[in-house]
């Protein structure tokens, strides 16, 4: 998922947004001024100076340190986001999502508001992490790390996830029915390389089927488009425990989102609505997938745009992962993005497929004539899902008992 757009020819201003309107998106993302300005430049090619960036800051009212929304407002979305996966967020991660939903608060402020309303989460967040080791990578593209999350699939839903080892940018996150399928995983992969315009030097997978398709892809690509001189391996193949960079990062979305995820559906399963059948699989996967990915997407928007702090014996460079993946010379780096038209990825596409349906396509129907028919509601949060899972779940175990 990209944060942001590219023009479409370097040094040309994107035609459908204006700078106003960019300044705006930036600064919701929580990017300082000299951020912002490099964003618009490199990205956009918008020239505008510190001063200029002010005023227009000052024009559209988009204050840090003044002009603080409302207390009550503070204390009314922090409540929501905790009844959600926000219970597992600190109050940096709150804060950056304050900032993002349009709410002008400091990060003391926030840290307070969660001890008053989260104190036993707050209690859980204090507990040490364990030590990595050390890990080098010279640029983004250079290689990306591939992997599937399997601590939801027991309960139907599969998430694949790709990132960029040298700026630890989320490359890729996606919900599915299926992370075995190669097809659907190659999918996911072209989908950015079209999105992109490019595929990395290398990538790094588990050993698995699921992920020949991909791997053809990524070979292919490199064999007719990258440069000769460079003899670096397309794709490689190894043990989980030494994909280190996506399975480091298991940790962050566990602790962010997956954690309540695995709550919601355990308690479903103590409360005997579900026993692992095709049935309550497929019905976790048409009432909650589209949920999780938007959960997912905010995962990826509020990591992208967070400041890695430095570690101890930490030899990685150190930032926002949007800053580190699309500004490499700032940190003496290069980018090793290799080229595709898009002419390529048109033609590559028939070699993956496309899930246009959480679920089952038939079940899928099935269930929407349901709704229909009971005129349920539609599904906003996670507990409205569960009761329409809970109702749909009594309507299904009635027919297919008739």
């Amino acid at each position: 998922m990209n944060i942001y757009e590219r023009s479409s020819e370097p040094g040309n201003p994107l035609t459908n947004e204006s700078t106003d309107s960019l300044v705006k998106k930036y600064f919701t993302f929580g990017f300082q001024q000299k951020e912002i300005l490099a964003f618009l430049q490199l990205l956009h090619g918008v020239s505008i100076s510190p001063r200029t960036l002010r005023r227009v800051l000052s024009r559209l009212r988009l204050y840090r340190r003044k002009n603080y929304s409302p207390i009550q407002n503070i204390v009314n979305f922090i409540e929501m986001e905790i009844q959600k996966s926000g219970q597992l967020h600190g109050y940096k991660w709150m804060h950056l999502r304050c900032l993002q939903n349009n709410l002008i608060v400091t990060q003391d402020v926030v840290r307070h508001l969660l001890r008053l309303l989260d104190p036993q989460g707050v209690e859980i967040r204090k507990r040490k992490r364990l030590r990595r080791r050390q890990y080098l990578n010279k640029g983004p593209n250079f290689l990306w790390h591939v992997d599937s999350y399997d601590k939801l699939k027991p309960y139907g839903i599969c998430i694949n996830g790709c990132i960029d080892g040298f700026s630890r940018h989320i490359i890729w996150l996606r919900v599915g029915s299926t992370s075995s399928d190669p097809k659907v995983i190659g999918g996911y992969y072209l989908d950015v390389v079209k999105e992109i315009g490019g595929c990395p030097l290398t990538v790094r997978c588990d050993m698995g089927n699921e992920n020949k398709t991909l791997e053809h892809l990524q070979v292919t690509l490199n064999e007719v488009f990258k440069d000769g001189t460079c003899r670096r391996p397309p794709f490689i193949v190894g043990k989980s425990t030494h994909n280190q960079r996506i399975e480091a990062w298991w940790g962050v979305l566990r602790k962010h989102s997956a954690q309540f995820w695995m709550n919601l559906f355990q308690t479903l399963k103590e409360d005997n609505l579900f026993d692992g059948s095709f049935l309550d699989k497929s019905l976790i996967q048409f009432c909650f997938a589209n949920l999780i990915q938007r959960d997912m997407d905010q995962v990826i928007l509020e990591w992208n745009v967070h400041r890695i702090s430095r570690s101890r014996n930490s030899i990685s460079p150190t930032g926002k992962p949007a800053i580190m993946f699309e500004m490499p010379s700032l940190y003496n780096a290069d980018n090793y993005l290799i080229p595709v038209p898009s002419f390529a990825t048109d033609e590559m596409s028939i070699h993956c497929a496309y899930n246009s349906y959480p679920c089952d396509k038939d079940f899928y129907d099935l269930c929407n004539i349901l709704i229909s028919e009971n005129m349920y509601s539609i599904v906003v949060d996670p507990y409205a899902a569960v009761n329409l899972y809970t109702n749909l779940r009594h309507d299904l175990l009635d027919i297919f008992a008739n």
